[in-house]
């Protein structure tokens, strides 16, 4: 600027911003001249707020990507879930993503239920017919007797079959009955195994043969303390 010299240059223009500038241009706060500059090959991205569906799914990258730098872990239940897919998010992603962290550090690798968040969060109402899933703090604390459970569980089923490393599969249900939760853990952890070992411990190529999510493998993989 303010030069009489002719500067060739190669340069990609990427701008972004929060306001619509349609709208800007109409209240003469925008250049209408530079809006069609710039506006070759517009992205539109909606606001968070605009897409609630998303927020599981970015919980569950949220958490991984922490796991993976060793920042810690939280787990949300489905209700607390449904809470935060009503709020507003005037700070998108990255406020979503704040949150998650913060849980992280106050409850450490714990289930975060609703009375959990923040007190802003209070005001939200859980969805009726809401499956109560605070139990699964429960299932965190029988982890570490899983293993044991996997030598002790082929003993005691009667009619059994074998399959993978040698966890018994059912063919017929023991008179005594089973403990059919503890039973398909163990058969999970099992089929867990198996796909880490043929993957030779690369994560996202097991969560493929396993047909998952490679951020649901990770969490299960922290669930059961399995080692990649």
């Amino acid at each position: 600027m303010g030069s009489n010299k002719t500067i060739h240059c190669d340069v990609r223009i990427i701008a972004a911003t929060h306001r619509s500038l349609e709208d800007e241009i109409k209240e003469s706060r925008f250049r209408e001249d530079l809006f069609y500059r710039l506006n070759v090959f517009p992205i539109e991205m909606p606001a968070l707020r605009e897409r609630p569906e998303d927020i599981p799914l970015l919980v569950a990258d949220l958490v991984a990507r922490m796991q993976a730098s060793n920042r810690g872990s939280v787990r949300l239940t489905n209700a607390a879930l449904a809470v935060l897919m009503q709020h507003g998010w005037p700070g998108n992603i990255r406020e979503l993503a704040n949150l998650i962290e913060r849980l992280a550090i106050i409850y450490p690798k714990g289930l975060v239920d609703v009375a959990d968040l923040p007190e802003k969060f209070q005001h939200y109402k859980v969805p009726e017919g809401m499956v109560d899933d605070t139990e699964a703090v429960d299932n965190d604390a029988a982890d570490d007797e899983l293993e044991a459970a996997c030598a002790g569980t082929s003993a005691e089923f009667a009619g059994t079959g074998t399959v993978g490393t040698g966890t018994a599969v059912l063919t017929q249900l023991p008179e005594h009955g089973i403990d059919l939760k503890e039973y398909l853990n163990i058969m999970e952890i099992d089929l867990i195994r198996q796909a880490l070992e043929e993957c030779n411990g690369v994560v996202a190529h097991a969560a493929k043969r396993l047909n998952m999510r490679r951020t649901t493998l990770v969490e299960k993989l922290r669930k059961y303390e399995l080692q990649r």
